[in-house]
């Protein structure tokens, strides 16, 4: 991946929209020259998807919360099916430390939020955090930092 890739990789997480013809001026290449480097970053999987960023608030989900959760190794077979047909679990990690997950969520209310809670709990302890302000939103990975190669 040379600085060409970094740049459009930059340009298309701050606007996956970004006319080829833009992008191409922006890095000084041809229309068709950037559009086969694009195919090759989405072949090699560099470029997984492209997504739309929703205000939550205007859709009315005014609860963002992190809840961390404990659960067993052997509950995770019931768990991951139980846990990606929840719509309002935004991401969900397996995580190091006392709680082995860690859900981001987002609901109406914290009335809908305490009764999600419930149904988690079936699965081990919780421990939620209801989030005030975001002052970092989700962006782009800096693509300019050196990276070590995987083998």
């Amino acid at each position: 991946m040379d600085k060409i890739d970094k740049k459009l990789i930059t340009l298309l997480q701050e606007n996956a929209r970004m006319p080829l013809k833009a992008l191409a001026e922006n890095v000084f290449l041809s229309s068709p020259a950037v559009s086969a480097r694009i195919e090759r970053l989405e072949k090699e999987q560099i470029i997984q998807g492209y997504e739309v960023k929703v205000n939550q608030l205007k859709l009315g989900y005014h609860i963002t919360a992190f809840i961390n959760l404990e659960v067993a190794p052997v509950q995770k077979p019931e768990f991951y099916p139980f846990i990606i047909s929840c719509p309002n679990v935004v991401e969900c990690n397996c995580v190091t430390g006392t709680y082995s997950m860690l859900l981001k969520v987002v609901f109406p209310s914290t009335l809908e939020l305490d009764l999600f809670i419930g149904k988690l709990q079936k699965f081990g302890r919780t421990s939620t955090q209801i989030v005030f302000s975001t002052p970092v939103a989700p962006r782009g990975i800096d693509v300019n930092i050196d990276v070590p190669k995987e083998d």
